[in-house]
């Protein structure tokens, strides 16, 4: 499979085992799930063929030490200081970590307030175990999305106990500044309510000067009730190595996590272990050297947009390799997503799986090459403009 970003062809991609190039028809372009079509950085993978040659028995149950290590240095980085390796619980991924915590820190029908539209396991990790979730749909301002204080205030009743945030946010791309953070805290603190943070795409900022913090970050009294959820999966294109942390300086947070899916979480797996301890150490150039590709690519996104199709609406993203974006101004906007599958046959993710207010919306991950996104967006255009 070729390395250089810009010769990447769907002919290099389709025969892989890959739920992105797999799911649809081979005559499909998937830029649908949220996976980079580019090789890891050399240095993990050469990490893993030398973990290959060498012993694979158990590991240490609370984690590498050296990775726990690197992951407190790392946030450090954020500006996130006086973490400990004991404030890390490694899981099977992030997804996995999400529900833990939900089941954690909440009981049946207890009210979860998230932000929409949101990744689609937010939605899931409340309904699926039978909690009420409460929407705060995110409002566009200044051509930026933004979150809507005056309506949050109004969902909190006595059964409200978590707050789920997603920041950079996913799909919007949204970095969250200090301010607004802050004032979720108020909030936070206000109501007495418990944080689940899930910040994945923290190493995937793609704006100028937007930078990402912690929410744990912002003072002793937020940290004492969040969980903040990440991995090296988006950073490093490793999802199929699968590993994520559930971090809280809170002890008795993580205590009731673990114990509500005591025996099912696993152990730490050694390989994904080995993955993201090499991202971390010798990765970063191979991350900004993507950046800077994905940067590019977001770019040409917007230009094509505006030059071929504009009545398209998307405010481009921060961060994340991910656009959500707006059809409803063409008649085929109520099923945008089939009618974009069928005649232009591009697979993207449909609107609606990320809250009830968004027909007419898809998104579209641009972490491929600039001549696939290129075909992608041809297709589009002419399968739009008829």
């Amino acid at each position: 499979m070729n390395q250089n970003y810009d010769d990447l062809t769907a002919e290099d991609i389709y025969d892989l085992d890959s739920i992105k190039w797999n799911y649809f028809e081979r005559d499909v372009l998937p830029l649908w799930v949220a996976d980079m079509d580019f090789l890891p950085a050399p240095e993990i993978l050469s990490a893993l063929k030398a973990r290959l040659d060498t012993w694979l028995g158990y590991g240490s149950m609370s984690g590498n030490p050296k990775l726990l290590g690197g992951i407190v240095a790392h946030m450090a980085g954020f500006g996130w200081t006086g973490l400990e390796p004991k404030n890390i619980w490694l899981v099977s991924g992030v997804v996995p970590g999400m529900y833990a915590s939900v089941l954690g820190l909440s009981s049946v029908n207890d009210e979860i307030i998230t932000q929409t539209p949101i990744y689609p396991p937010f939605m899931g990790s409340i309904k699926d175990h039978n909690r009420t979730m409460l929407e705060n749909k995110m409002l566009i301002a200044d051509n930026q999305w933004i979150i809507d204080f005056d309506h949050l205030e109004t969902l909190v009743t006595p059964g409200t106990r978590i707050l789920m945030i997603c920041n950079p946010h996913n799909p919007t791309g949204r970095v969250f500044t200090r301010f607004e953070l802050e004032k979720l805290a108020a909030f936070v603190l206000k109501h007495r309510l418990y944080v689940i943070s899930d910040e994945l795409h923290a190493n995937l900022i793609l704006e100028p000067g937007a930078t990402h913090i912690p929410f744990a970050s912002l003072s002793p009294e937020i940290s004492d009730r969040t969980v903040t959820i990440t991995g090296p999966c988006k950073t490093f294109t490793t999802a199929g190595l699968g590993i994520g942390a559930v971090i809280s300086t809170n002890p008795k947070l993580l205590e009731r996590i673990q114990a509500a899916t005591k025996g099912l979480m696993g152990h730490p797996n050694i390989m994904s272990e080995t993955a993201w301890l090499a991202g971390l150490e010798a990765g970063m150039p191979w991350l900004e050297k993507t950046k800077t590709y994905l940067q590019a690519n977001r770019e040409f996104l917007g230009a094509y947009l505006r030059q071929h199709l504009p009545e398209v609406k998307c405010i481009l993203p921060e961060a994340t390799y991910l656009a959500w974006i707006d059809f409803n101004a063409y008649a085929q906007a109520p099923e945008v997503q089939k009618f974009l599958l069928v005649t232009a046959k591009v697979g993207l993710n449909e609107g609606t799986n990320f809250g009830a207010d968004c027909t007419g919306f898809v998104r579209l991950n641009f972490a491929t090459s600039r001549q696939v996104l290129t075909q992608a967006l041809e297709r589009i255009r002419e399968a739009i403009k008829g």
